[in-house]
């Protein structure tokens, strides 16, 4: 998993809870990186699992309700880093429906060795987008806010449900539901 992935968790953290648990999330961790990351490096994706696991334990927030906030924060990390790919992009759906030949496409050209989900898209109508998320890191959930953070910069609303086609939350529906 990139550093970035990483960094931006552990900067999050530090912003809503402060230095201390930063400090005892990474302490109480099994990390072979130490915690000790960079935006470009490559690191296992248990690390954040665990970070995550911690952090959940620390605060008494669910794992999925963290994951949510943290793909909400990192949305807008990467409006002001690669805001360029955004800005031809007129909506929300256009911006989802261009994530595998588009966005992920880019992200190889910039991390040849990054590790990214797969989704499938369909249009159910107008106001009605379905995503089927593949993954093996099980982070539909950090997806989730991701794709709620996305809806907010194009100033739309709507709702975002999941719905686990796996037991184990490798493949995920995730259905969008514009307001009117």
């Amino acid at each position: 998993m990139k550093g970035i992935v990483f960094t931006e968790f552990l900067d999050l953290v530090e912003d809503n809870f402060g230095y201390k648990v930063v400090d005892d999330i990474i302490a109480n961790s099994q990390l072979s990186s130490g915690g000790v990351y960079t935006s470009i490096g490559t690191y296992p994706h248990g690390e954040i699992v665990q970070l995550v696991m911690n952090l959940s334990r620390r605060t008494q927030i669910p794992v999925q309700q963290l994951l949510q906030i943290y793909g909400k924060h990192f949305f807008n990390v990467l409006v002001k880093q690669y805001g360029h790919f955004l800005k031809a992009v007129p909506d929300a759906f256009s911006l989802l429906e261009s994530i595998e030949h588009y966005i992920h496409v880019e992200v190889r050209k910039l991390y040849p060795d990054a590790e990214l989900p797969h989704f499938e898209t369909k249009r159910l109508d107008a106001l009605t987008l379905e995503m089927v998320y593949r993954s093996e890191r099980k982070m539909a959930d950090f997806a989730v806010g991701l794709i709620e953070s996305c809806l907010l910069h194009y100033g739309e609303t709507g709702v975002v449900e999941k719905n686990n086609l796996t037991d184990d939350g490798t493949v995920v529906q995730i259905r969008i539901k514009k307001s009117a």
